[in-house]
């Protein structure tokens, strides 16, 4: 299985270019009356949570049993962020992106994608921003809390978020921030990691345009880690990124602790490019459908990003995230 990285700007030029000469020199009377042709290929866009090897590898393991179902190669093209994926599938250099919410809602509006899959985990396709930090005794308006996980590594919470995985939560403890703050933030492009966390600073009287103090760390297992070091009083995340860290640090849990959560935030998930019929858009559909129901299949999407489950995208939820991106990220 060939996988491709990091698309350049030339080839998005070239694919740009090609694509509007076939649109120019095409017989749009007999491209309307003919059946719609199976594509040779598709290339399915992933960005990397964690690792980039790692990534590629389960990524190409998930591309292989779609590719099996759809009879026709699926390829692994992996981007820097959710902008370069964007890019790709306008150039129709992917024509299947894996998504976070404001991701999908940038390829809708940006690419023409269509949002078809939303993911499930622990049970439901929400989840939140949850803020942390290495400042308890600041942050903490009540006693903190440790809870030991299955695998015997603890961690810790306050202000009531060990009692549940909804929000908005811990807002009295977020007045606390300053405008200088040191936070370590995710990636522009991140619901639950930039997004939404700001929305919340601004809700409460800052200016998220002007956080001194912030800064991009590239990831959510990233954004964890610069808290654990130091380089950060607090951060956001997805919850809970920190088991991610746990292995190599493991008393991440005791040293950051989890104090606030946002909003409920719509899940990541698959949106595949207008470009293809609507044919072909059902059979990829329901490729990942028959995917997930398979052991292997739900190993691999585990293994990408942490998938139970797939169910239908509920586009409302994706409105609620496109006014967060509209009145926040579009500034």
């Amino acid at each position: 299985m060939r996988h491709r990285r990091f698309i350049t700007t030339a080839a998005i030029a070239a694919g740009i270019a090609l694509a509007a000469t076939g649109c120019a020199t095409g017989d749009s009377d007999s491209a309307d009356d003919a059946t719609p042709e199976a594509p040779e290929s598709l290339v399915l866009g992933l960005v990397p949570s964690s690792d980039v090897d790692q990534v590629v590898t389960d990524g190409e393991a998930l591309a292989e049993l779609l590719s099996a179902e759809l009879d026709i190669p699926v390829e692994v093209e992996v981007t820097d962020n959710y902008a370069g994926l964007i890019v790709a599938m306008q150039a129709d250099q992917a024509q299947i992106g894996m998504f976070g919410p404001i991701g999908m809602v940038q390829a809708q509006d940006e690419a023409g994608a269509v949002p078809v899959l939303q993911s499930v985990r622990f049970g439901g396709s929400t989840y939140v921003t949850q803020w942390f930090t290495n400042d308890p005794d600041r942050f903490c308006l009540d006693d903190v809390v440790t809870v030991t996980d299955d695998d015997g590594f603890d961690f810790t919470y306050c202000n009531g978020t060990d009692a549940t995985s909804e929000g908005p939560l811990g807002e009295d403890a977020l007045a606390l921030v300053e405008q200088d703050e040191t936070i370590a933030f995710v990636d522009e492009g991140s619901a639950s990691g930039y997004y939404y966390p700001a929305t919340q600073l601004g809700e409460l009287g800052l200016d998220p345009f002007d956080l001194s103090g912030a800064f991009f760390a590239g990831g959510h297992p990233n954004a964890v880690r610069a808290v654990y070091d130091g380089d950060a009083t607090i951060g956001t995340s997805f919850n809970d990124a920190r088991g991610s860290v746990a292995e190599e640090a493991n008393d991440v849990g005791e040293v950051v602790t989890v104090f606030a959560y946002s909003t409920l935030i719509p899940n990541d998930g698959v949106a595949i490019s207008g470009s293809l019929s609507e044919e072909w858009q059902e059979k990829i559909t329901d490729a990942f459908i028959a995917v997930s129901e398979t052991e292997e299949g739900a190993a691999a999407l585990y293994a990408v990003y942490e998938i139970d489950g797939l169910v239908p995208a509920d586009l409302d939820a994706l409105d609620a995230a496109r006014a967060v991106y509209e009145n926040f990220g579009d500034q």
